[in-house]
């Protein structure tokens, strides 16, 4: 697959999979106790997990195409 096409899934996946998360995030954080420590763990893992399912397919868009 020529790179420009695997960025262009790249650029329409990602903020659709973002949005989700965000909205899954939101609606879990419903459910977290309002204790500040608690919630500032949540907030700090919501954060930061997002990026662990995003990682294979930013490697995937950026390998150069077999020849």
């Amino acid at each position: 697959m020529h790179p420009r096409q695997k960025k262009l899934i790249l650029v329409l996946a990602a903020p659709v999979f973002l949005l989700l998360y965000v909205m899954f995030a939101l609606a879990l954080s419903e459910f977290v106790p309002k204790h500040w420590l608690v919630q500032l763990v949540f907030y700090i893992l919501a954060g930061t997990l997002w990026a662990f399912p995003l990682k294979p397919v930013f490697i995937w868009a950026n390998t150069p195409p077999k020849e």
